[in-house]
């Protein structure tokens, strides 16, 4: 899908129609500033192609993790990759690259799936927030900024699953043994889950900090009052784009911190539960051995035995056999063990 916008005042609007095959012009009024590509077929590519005067990248180049292969400058153009998360609302979460490209004041992004964040960004900028996109740099950046917040985002939803899953795991009132190892099984799926998702999150941010400051480093001073106010403006933005993704990388480890915690103490509270029915067969078997010992030495029927006479045989071994079980009973609650 081919799709191609300009700037008017403080919106971005589509471009209808936009005559791709005359090399681009500044000063024509339907000039593309934007130009977006959504899983190109050849014939879409071919015409950036010829249009831009540059190679539109292969899925195949885009997934390289290689700094030379994402970020890299190229007969006057900028070719700058990042890995971005989609698929979350489907709960079946994946990364996926969007390359940027700058050229003679136009920027080229290709992408084969549609991040969150892009519709997000398009949805504002079509609106008009006030923000101005006269250029295809304050385009990348606010795209790279929707980039940002999308990230943020995730982080703040990881940390509340995170909490829900400490207050189920600490604070469960569950007192059937079976009932409570299964939720806490359950919670160690939700544990993994957390935190594949948490490290696409984290490979984002580190591709995307690397990107920022490879453009932040090689971002070219332009001449001109207008266009050197513009230039200080968009290097400003990148800083701080650079300190938020930063922050939010700490924020990251942290939160992969507080996930191993809950691996560990998840594992530990199940091996725990298991001691506990481990202990309780245990105790089982203990109070039956004295019972078992009476029983077995009146089960001899030797001739001598006094007690094979006795009336009072059979119940006294049954009161014995009573007695024996119920004195470990007694004191393993007495210790605490029951």
């Amino acid at each position: 899908m081919l799709q191609i916008y300009k700037t008017q005042g403080d919106r971005l609007v589509p471009v209808d129609g936009a005559d791709l095959t005359s090399p681009p012009s500044v000063d024509t009024a339907r000039a593309p500033l934007w130009i977006d590509l959504l899983e190109p077929t050849a014939a879409e590519a071919a015409t950036v192609e010829n249009y831009i005067g540059i190679d539109i990248p292969a899925v195949a180049d885009l997934e390289e993790i290689e700094p030379s292969s994402r970020l890299y400058a190229e007969e006057g153009a900028v070719f700058m990759t990042v890995t971005t998360v989609v698929g979350v609302q489907s709960g079946e979460p994946a990364k996926t690259p969007v390359a940027f490209i700058l050229r003679n004041g136009h920027l080229v992004t290709v992408r084969y799936a549609e991040p969150r964040q892009f519709r997000t960004f398009l949805a504002q900028a079509q609106k008009g927030t006030g923000e101005r996109y006269d250029t295809a740099e304050a385009i990348m950046l606010g795209l790279l900024e929707a980039q940002v917040n999308w990230l943020a985002d995730l982080l703040e939803l990881i940390g509340h699953d995170i909490d829900s899953m400490s207050q189920g795991v600490f604070q469960s009132k569950v007192k059937k043994v079976s009932r409570k190892t299964a939720d806490l099984r359950s919670t160690m799926g939700e544990i993994g889950r957390q935190g594949d998702l948490l490290s696409l999150v984290r490979e984002s941010l580190v591709s995307l900090s690397r990107l920022l400051t490879y453009h932040h480093t090689l971002s070219p001073r332009a001449k001109g009052d207008k266009a050197e106010k513009a230039d200080k403006e968009a290097r400003n933005r990148t800083r701080i784009l650079v300190r938020d993704a930063q922050s939010l990388s700490e924020h990251a480890s942290f939160l992969s911190t507080k996930l191993s915690f809950m691996l560990d103490a998840t594992l530990g509270l199940i091996n725990l539960e298991q001691n506990q029915i481990i202990k309780i067969f245990s105790v089982v078997a203990v109070i039956f051995v004295p019972p078992t010992l009476v029983a077995s030495i009146y089960g001899m029927n030797f001739e001598g035995m006094p007690e094979l006479g006795w009336s009072f045989g059979y119940p006294f071994a049954l009161i014995l056999m009573l007695i024996s079980a119920g004195l470990p009973l007694l004191y393993f609650k007495r210790r605490g063990w029951l």
